[in-house]
């Protein structure tokens, strides 16, 4: 086995946040003829937490799929994602600029969670943990939801907000895992890749 992983994620903060682990990587991203995207399609009646292990089994499942296409080296596969619930109502990335709007209309004022699974695995072997923390946006003004949107920040994140970016100005309080909250929470990505054989 060698000494990296493979990280299946577009996601730069998810970069960032596994290189501050120490742990050295490598992407593996979909070929162009993947849909990635269906694999975050909800299905009705679901709850966010079974969303989001699923999502990333999913994930898990095509991304090692893809590294034995490719016919590349075995490391294990690192995945995640990140869901925004309100109440059991699943925020994904908003569509367009209106639905951002929307997204974050609804979360005005209110506490919402953030659930970030990851999972770490090979072909004989797979892991997963979840982290929950919950989130409180102050009441935003239609003028701020607004001027929020226009910075373009909202899009591709889920629930239509980045905490380590301008929305962290309408966040009076969190609780859990800021790393989780941001898309990989490092503490329990750390334990998953100890029982891989990596010192984080």
């Amino acid at each position: 086995m060698n000494n990296f992983v493979y990280l299946a994620s577009q996601s730069p903060r998810r970069r960032q946040l596994l290189a501050q682990l120490g742990v050295a990587h490598e992407l593996l991203l979909p070929d162009a003829d993947e849909d990635a995207e269906s694999l975050e399609s909800v299905l009705p009646g679901e709850a966010p937490l079974t969303y989001v292990q699923r999502v990333t089994q999913l994930k898990l499942d095509a991304a090692l799929a893809r590294r034995q296409r490719r016919g590349l080296p075995d490391a294990p596969v690192l995945c995640s994602d990140t869901t925004v619930a309100l109440g059991r109502v699943i925020l994904g990335k908003p569509a367009d600029l209106a639905d951002a709007t929307r997204m974050l209309t609804a979360l005005s004022g209110k506490t919402h969670r953030v659930l970030t699974a990851v999972a770490v695995g090979t072909c004989a072997q797979r892991l997963q943990a979840v982290s929950i923390s919950r989130v409180t946006f102050a009441p935003m003004s239609r003028a701020q939801v607004q001027a929020y949107v226009a910075t373009g920040e909202p899009m591709g994140k889920a629930g239509a907000y980045a905490v380590q970016g301008r929305a962290a100005a309408h966040i009076p309080r969190m609780s859990g895992s800021y790393t989780g909250i941001m898309g990989l929470p490092l503490f329990e990505t750390a334990q998953l890749l100890n029982q891989f054989g990596f010192e984080c």
